[in-house]
């Protein structure tokens, strides 16, 4: 990689209810997917950072950070995502204009990118997970 080159970083938080279910929001850009909560890291952000002001941003609260549980590669967006573990501050949830919807989905209903980071979020031993697709 040469020093010009251009890199994209973003962060991600698994969110859940009691049940199990994953926290998705409902994109109003872009090809309108349904995805985890966060987004790319703005110059001079720690990926903490990143995720807590996102969550503010598209959640309307704060979250709770418990851990880093994998990062992985997207040679379609030539991005590194970082995927936390995270928990709401409060059940109450204030959309931003960015998404139309959230919604709570069981794990094995999610595409096989999705299920797979997921998975390892909840398999998280205190080793950070990585692959690429």
């Amino acid at each position: 990689m040469a020093f010009d080159d251009t890199f994209r970083l973003s962060c991600h938080g698994v969110i859940t209810n009691d049940e199990g279910k994953v926290l998705l929001l409902k994109a109003n850009y872009g090809n309108r997917h349904w995805g985890l909560p966060g987004g790319a890291l703005e110059p001079g952000e720690t990926i903490h950072q990143a995720l807590m002001r996102e969550c503010l941003e598209e959640l309307g609260q704060q979250v709770i950070i418990d851990y880093l549980s994998g990062v992985y590669f997207h040679s379609v967006y030539n991005s590194q995502t970082f995927i936390f573990r995270a928990r709401l501050t409060s059940p109450h949830i204030i959309l931003s204009p960015e998404h139309s919807e959230y919604g709570l989905f069981a794990p094995d209903s999610l595409s096989a990118v999705q299920q797979r980071r997921i998975q390892e979020c909840f398999d998280f031993n205190g080793q950070v997970q990585s692959a690429a697709f």
